[in-house]
């Protein structure tokens, strides 16, 4: 039975749980009556003590209060209880029959609780309900300050043998008994009895979630606020942008395994692992959906840091699912399992709640995890979400890009699909970026292709910065001076990119090729020939980020930590959708050596290990050297382009020159182009470095760059990488 919209009801049942509630505090009345009865006599044999203590209750008052229920009770009073107790069954059974909703007997089928410990509930429902029990206890334990019910209190009142009281005291008040194991109930101790109190002194006190939800107050527990949220399905599996051939067989091993319990409740497990915004809610929401059944949404790094205790807070979380008949979803973020002992015990915990509670529970992290022997097999179901492909990128960019009412956006989708890697979440994040930015300017235009490319890269990654230099890319293909043949393979490497997805998807050639599927590209050529700018101008024309790798961050002395430097560089550049660029490749990518030591050999791997690596990234990675030679032959083999950059000639300088002049700079008439090519046989990189110190010089004298300026430049530059510097042959004619 499951909670419904109170219906018209016939005389002979219970139309909510208040009246319900309101029979059972007659039936309780009834037992105190008899409990008072049996103590009377003993109480009027020694009224004249108790007259002595100044305050007490008088028996008038108590029979005051067992007269009054209260204006709204208009039924005649029970005689007796176990007749009442009757009724009340057969009350509870005809609304049952009709679908009405009563919030305790509800309860009492979810804990499997006995007739015994209802009615010690109710015991401890009352006070909070009607102020005259707080009265009434402090009576039967003969204590003015007692208006608690204690564990005596119960047993006195619910059990008329002292057998009764000794089964009771194991059944239904050991921590391990239902009402306490499912904290239902807490015992506290006497607050004024600092000796400490026995187990029959203990007090008895309601939990506070289960108050409110015997009223039907319908909230989330407010210990679990902090971290907890309740999700209603909206969207059906079919809808979730995650690979259809998977959900399908999800949602018929759903069907097939939760189908065996009442009401679903079939202890099962999905465990989920993929990167952030892969869908892994969206898809439990899917599951959830078939059932009409809500999530119970748990975010496990607010949980470990809000919770000391974290067992007794998943048995809450379990609970709570239980009473909303909702499914558990635990998101466990980049958590590893694997190197933390404390999460694998609570984990083993979680493993008993679930198998306890009989819930439908959901796993999900970014970080792969061993959980074997954790779980029953039987019940247990690991899913790998791996990064969507093409075509669930587009579905995903069609319906982000539905909130920009332009013609020119949703034929973007293919584009902005095949460019970047994105989850459908990183992908609906980039589209609110980008109304976010234009409302903080009040830009009323409509959006255009450079704001989504700026919204893709905002959504990548960013840990890369901890291992990596991130350049902006700067300059276009007007400021790479290079060979027309070099030019030409540069923009091939960029057209790859662009119709990778037409070769690999629409062509079928991914069936063709386990790995490989990457760009890869060699850089030859000394310093300052412009490796570094074509790998700027190749960010520039496909619109991705570009991170320069710091060897002195990667490469380490110690046996295997390089390789676990690289795996973090390309695990992180997976989910960056960024160009890496090694600079002095041949540091890493040397050839293997023979082995003579242990030193040798581990070298030998880690070059081993970093072609396999550049080979399986998806991406694009440059290398730049500036001796091929250096390079293992191994690897130059794997490598899609080799591009050399020559030292340049005459005619390649004289272009060099004019193009780091900027228009707006004021140049002297006087400065010869030809002649400064002509002159010097420098690099390009030499050639920005000296008009750069020439623009200074000239700001510093108020005036245009003129020759004087540039000389002096060249031959600080000169002085900087050892040339011989010759005031005579610096003349111009």
């Amino acid at each position: 039975m499951t909670r419904r919209q109170a219906q018209q009801a016939p005389p002979l049942s219970y139309q909510d749980s208040l009246a319900h509630v309101t029979d059972e505090l007659r039936n309780l009345d009834t037992l105190i009556r008899r409990r008072v009865a049996t103590l009377r006599p003993q109480r009027l044999a020694a009224q004249g003590l108790m007259a002595s203590k100044g305050v007490y209750i008088s028996h008038e008052e108590v029979d005051a209060l067992l007269a009054h229920e209260g204006a709204d009770d208009t039924q005649p009073q029970p005689l007796a209880s176990d007749h009442f107790d009757s009724h009340i069954a057969a009350k509870v059974t005809a609304s049952s029959n009709q679908g009405i909703f009563l919030s305790l007997p509800y309860v009492t089928q979810l804990f499997s609780l006995s007739p015994l410990e209802v009615q010690t509930l109710i015991v401890c429902v009352a006070p909070e309900l009607r102020r005259k029990y707080d009265t009434l206890y402090a009576y039967l334990q003969d204590d003015i300050t007692r208006k608690r019910p204690s564990v005596d209190l119960v047993l006195d009142i619910l059990c008329p043998s002292e057998t009764d009281r000794w089964r009771a005291r194991t059944s239904v008040f050991s921590d391990q008994a239902p009402l306490f194991r499912h904290h239902l109930l807490h015992k506290v101790e006497d607050p004024r009895s600092p000796a400490g109190t026995s187990g029959l002194a203990q007090f008895l006190q309601l939990d506070q979630r289960m108050l409110h939800y015997l009223l039907e107050n319908t909230v989330l527990d407010d210990r679990l606020t902090n971290y907890v949220t309740m999700l209603q399905p909206s969207v059906s599996p079919e809808q979730v942008l995650v690979d259809p051939t998977l959900t399908t067989r999800l949602v018929h091993l759903c069907q097939r395994r939760l189908s065996d319990g009442p009401s679903g409740r079939h202890p099962f497990v999905f465990s989920f692992q993929g990167p952030r915004g892969i869908g892994k809610r969206d898809l439990a929401l899917g599951l959830c959906a078939q059932w009409r059944r809500p999530l119970l949404s748990v975010d496990m790094k607010l949980l470990l840091a809000y919770e000391p205790d974290v067992a007794t807070a998943l048995r809450l979380v379990f609970r709570e699912g239980l009473l909303w008949d909702a499914a558990v979803y635990l998101d466990l973020g980049d958590v590893a399992l694997q190197e933390e002992v404390k999460v694998k015990a609570w984990m083993r915990t979680l493993a008993r709640l679930v198998d306890e509670y009989g819930q439908l529970t959901f796993l999900a992290g970014e970080l792969p995890w061993s959980l074997q022997g954790v779980f029953d097999q039987d019940s247990f179901c690991a899913v790998d979400l791996a990064m969507p492909d093409v075509a669930l990128r587009q579905a995903a960019w069609e319906r982000a890009l539905q909130r920009f009412p332009t013609k020119d956006a949703q034929s973007w989708a293919p584009e902005l699909a095949s460019q970047f890697r994105l989850t459908p979440g990183q992908i609906h994040d980039a589209a609110a970026w980008v109304v976010q930015q234009k409302a903080m300017v009040r830009d009323e235009a409509a959006v255009t292709r450079a704001e989504l490319y700026a919204a893709c890269r905002h959504q990548s990654h960013h840990k890369l910065t901890e291992l990596a230099v991130k350049i902006e890319p700067h300059y276009h293909w007007d400021d790479l001076v290079l060979p027309r043949d070099k030019r030409e393979q540069l923009k091939e490497l960029c057209g790859q990119v662009a119709h990778r997805h037409r070769v690999f998807s629409d062509w079928g050639f991914a069936r063709k090729l386990a790995h490989g599927r990457g760009i890869s590209a060699l850089f030859v050529g000394p310093s300052g020939t412009g490796k570094t700018m074509a790998a700027e101008v190749i960010a520039h024309e496909l619109q991705l980020d570009l991170y320069k790798i710091d060897l002195s961050s990667v490469v380490n002395k110690y046996i295997g930590e390089t390789e676990k430097n690289l795996a973090k560089i390309f695990h992180e550049a997976e989910a960056s959708n960024a160009i890496l660029f090694f600079d002095e490749a041949d540091a890493l990518f040397g050839k293997r050596t023979k082995i003579a030591d242990a030193h040798d050999r581990y070298a030998n791997i880690e070059t081993s290990y970093l072609l396999q690596r550049v080979e399986a990234y998806d991406g694009i990675v440059i290398l730049a050297t500036n001796l091929r030679e250096n390079m293992d032959e191994a690897f130059t083999r794997r490598i899609k382009f080799i591009v050399d950059f020559p030292f340049p000639d005459a005619t390649s300088r004289k272009a060099i020159w004019q193009t780091h002049f900027p228009a707006e700079t004021p140049v002297s008439e006087d400065l010869d182009y030809e002649w400064l090519a002509q002159q010097w046989q420098i690099t390009g990189g030499n050639i920005k470095n000296i008009v750069l110190a020439a623009a200074f010089g000239a700001a510093a004298n108020g005036g245009a760059i003129n020759l004087t300026h540039v000389l002096h430049g060249a031959r600080r530059e000169f002085e900087k990488i050892g040339k011989l510097w010759d005031d005579k042959g610096c003349a111009q004619p």
